[in-house]
């Protein structure tokens, strides 16, 4: 293939790519995740997702190239404990934000390749229903566990 066709063939791409994010109309707001020390297999990403459009939306997956797997998780309290539990998707209802914070909802990182440090920088990619994918990055932070009252 000549080489201004392959050119021509990835621009295409590219703007397909950016009118389905744009489609979607979701804002990401103040997106981090929790620093973990050496040893410590799993962390997670928070973020507030707002829905910008006239419809409906679902965040139904996660990826990212620090962690083995990458899940959508909540908190449900069972038997007086706090429990995280595996979800198949976050609602995002049309004109309304929804916050992903410890203690609730969160993106899960599961099998850390790496130590997550203060300072570094989770690349993480959000897949919405209808399978737009938008690209987050995540700055480290240290996040104190609180205990939680029931």
């Amino acid at each position: 293939m000549p080489r201004y066709l392959t050119a021509l063939l990835a621009a295409a791409v590219l703007a397909t790519l950016s009118i389905a994010a744009q489609g979607v109309e979701i804002s990401i707001g103040d997106p981090y995740a929790r620093a973990v020390p050496p040893g410590q297999p799993n962390s997670a990403v928070f973020m507030s997702l707002e829905n910008r459009s006239g419809a409906d939306q679902a965040l139904v997956a996660a990826e990212s190239g620090v962690s083995e797997v990458v899940e959508l998780h909540t908190h449900v309290a069972e038997g007086g404990m706090m429990r995280m539990r595996r979800i198949e998707k976050i609602e995002l209802p049309a004109g309304q934000s929804v916050t992903l914070q410890p203690g609730g909802l969160h993106v899960m990182l599961i099998g850390l390749k790496q130590p997550l440090d203060v300072g570094d920088v989770v690349d993480v990619t959000l897949i919405f229903e209808g399978g737009t994918r938008l690209p987050v990055q995540a700055p480290v932070r240290r996040i104190e566990m609180r205990h939680m009252q029931h």
